[in-house]
C-alpha cells in the first residue's frame, strides 16, 4: 500500500473507465461526476452497488479516505475514490473536524449540526469565528494499492445560514476573500476553489 501527497507524482495511474466513488452522499456524487467527467471516467456511486459504509475508525482524514476506498474497490472489484472532509473551526479544538458527519446524527440533519456549532460559538464572547475545510481523496485498487491526497480552504463561519446550492456545512462558511457562502456560490465557482478542488487538482496532476 502506497500513500502520496501533495507535489508528489503518483506511483499508479487511474485509467478512464468505471470508477466506484465510495460515497453514499448524494451531493458529493454529483460534485464528483462533474468533475471527472472530462477524464473519460463513469462514476459508480456505492449505493448503487449497494456497498455498505465501513466504520471510519481512522485518527486523521487522510486514514478515512484510505480505508473507505480499499473497502469499496475490495468490494466491487474496481478502482474506487473517496473523499474524507470536515469542517475545522479554531475556537473549538478543530470541531467537528474528523466528526462532522456524526455531528448531523444518523438522519444527516445538517441544520441541527450546523445550529451545534453556531451555539458553542456562542458559549464565550469574542470568540474567533475563524476555520477550515479539510478534504482528503484516496484512490484505491483491489489490489490494496492506494493514492492520497490532501487540500484545504481557509474562511470564517457565518450566521445565519445562507444559500441552498451547497451541502452539509456550506451555507455557515465563507472562503476568506468572497462575500458568498460556499452554498450561495455557483457550482463552478465552488469547484474552482474549494478544498475538495483543491485536492483534486493534485488528483488529477499525479494519476491522469
Amino acid at each position: 500500500m502506497s500513500g502520496e501527497g501533495s507535489g508528489r507524482q503518483a506511483i499508479r495511474k487511474l485509467e478512464p473507465g468505471k470508477l466506484v466513488l465510495a460515497s453514499h452522499n448524494k451531493g458529493k456524487i454529483v460534485e464528483f461526476r462533474e468533475l471527472l467527467a472530462p477524464y473519460g471516467v463513469e462514476v459508480i456511486a456505492a449505493a448503487d452497488l449497494d456497498l455498505p459504509e465501513p466504520e471510519e475508525t481512522g485518527t486523521t482524514f487522510v486514514a478515512n479516505a484510505e480505508l473507505k476506498a480499499l473497502a469499496a474497490a475490495d468490494l466491487s472489484g474496481l478502482p474506487a475514490l473517496s473523499d474524507d472532509s470536515g469542517l475545522c473551526v479554531d475556537a473549538l479544538g478543530g470541531d467537528p473536524g474528523l466528526f462532522s458527519a456524526r455531528w448531523a446524527g444518523p438522519t444527516k440533519d445538517f441544520a441541527m449540526a450546523m445550529r451545534s456549532v453556531e451555539d458553542r460559538l456562542n458559549e464565550e464572547p469574542d470568540m474567533s469565528r475563524a476555520a477550515h475545510f479539510v478534504c482528503a481523496l484516496a484512490v484505491g485498487w483491489p489490489d490494496g494499492h492506494v493514492e492520497w491526497f490532501e487540500g484545504r480552504v481557509d474562511g470564517t463561519i457565518v450566521w445565519p445560514p445562507r444559500g441552498d446550492k451547497g451541502h452539509g456545512y456550506d451555507p455557515i462558511f465563507q472562503p476568506l476573500g468572497k462575500t458568498e457562502t460556499f452554498a450561495e456560490m455557483d457550482q463552478d465557482e465552488k469547484n474552482r476553489i474549494s478544498h475538495r478542488a483543491d485536492a483534486f487538482g493534485q488528483l488529477v496532476k499525479a494519476v491522469f
